[in-house]
């Protein structure tokens, strides 16, 4: 593996990695009161966005990390619109 390829592996897994704790807290409390809409809807949008690119570049680190990532932030929405 590329340095450039390790590099981008290990920054995607601790990126990846931060979100869920979120996920988890909010699965387990239903507090989404702390939670901007706003800002998870263009975030996921970006993310999607970045998936799309890292398809486009055949980059697996950035496709593996933002399809994982997109999963999480939908869940992050989905339960902010339900738990309101």
């Amino acid at each position: 593996m590329l340095l450039t390829d390790s590099i981008g592996t290990i920054a995607a897994c601790l990126t990846t990695t931060s979100f869920v704790p979120q996920v988890w807290h909010t699965l387990r409390t239903r507090d989404v009161r702390g939670i901007s809409l706003g800002m998870y809807s263009l975030f996921t949008v970006g993310v999607m966005l970045w998936l799309v690119y890292g398809i486009l570049l055949m980059a697996w680190p950035i496709i593996i990390a933002n399809a994982i990532t997109t999963s999480l932030a939908l869940a992050i929405l989905v339960m902010k619109l339900r738990y309101r």
